[in-house]
């Protein structure tokens, strides 16, 4: 009949459980998503410094600290002298224009030597400056390694040198060309001569322990042997790629 209730028949219809999610999988999933969220920052801060140059650097930031100020002046690469980017690149990194962030036969020839440097480029030490900080361990390596890649990819090598030659240390508290050609030499990064790059390009292997206005006899042989190199990477193509 009509409006009747039918009968229980004491059975209770049992819900579906929710299919269980793995530790491992869960586990794996979300360390891609990590991954992937950590290389779309990566990314944006290697796009973000290839057009705005970065505020400061660890050593900067921690130079400041120590000092209580530092002389700091970005100059954009048209107002230096060409003869000073020909220096700084003859004298850290020759083969510049050539390899893609790491030079091997540097590498291998810092190895075989046995010396503590030689073998990072430029581009390297734009991304241990800029990125990353100050330190030998093998998580700072494998990021330079990751990260120095990406900047010669995103970044030009006008560029690349740039920012190398403005957060640079010339002296305790000195970085940057601007700040180091006016506090050696008075002058306008401009105006500085092949003799006055040659030699701010010879203090940069210990900024701290050498002095471009008052060279020691060892500073001014290699400021020497900067000048013939610049001139020679200037002869052989090995400066077109930032000229």
């Amino acid at each position: 009949m009509a409006g009747r209730k039918q009968k229980s028949t004491g059975k209770t219809r049992e819900k579906p459980q929710a299919p269980r999610v793995r530790p491992g999988r869960w586990l794996m999933r979300w360390t891609l998503r990590l991954g992937v969220i950590m290389g779309v920052l990566v990314i944006g801060a290697v796009v973000l410094f290839s057009v705005v140059n970065p505020p400061t650097t660890h050593t900067i930031w921690a130079e400041r600290q120590r000092l209580g100020a530092v002389e700091h002046q970005w100059a954009d690469l048209d107002a230096v002298a060409p003869v000073m980017v020909r220096a700084v690149v003859a004298a850290e990194d020759a083969n510049f224009c050539r390899h893609w962030g790491f030079d091997m036969d540097a590498i291998r020839a810092a190895i075989a030597s046995g010396a503590d440097r030689g073998g990072s480029t430029i581009s390297q030490q734009v991304v241990k400056n800029v990125y990353l900080w100050q330190d030998r361990s093998y998580i700072r390596k494998a990021l330079e390694a990751i990260l120095t890649p990406a900047v010669e990819t995103l970044w030009s090598k006008r560029r690349i040198v740039e920012v190398y030659l403005n957060i640079a240390e010339f002296g305790e508290g000195v970085f940057g060309i601007d700040a180091a050609a006016r506090h050696y030499f008075g002058v306008a990064p401009a105006d500085l001569s092949a003799q006055q790059a040659a030699l701010l390009a010879a203090v940069l292997p210990s900024p701290k322990k050498r002095s471009a206005s008052n060279p020691s006899n060892a500073v001014s042989r290699r400021a020497r042997a900067i000048r013939d190199g610049a001139a020679t990477i200037r002869a052989d193509g090995r400066a077109a790629c930032f000229e």
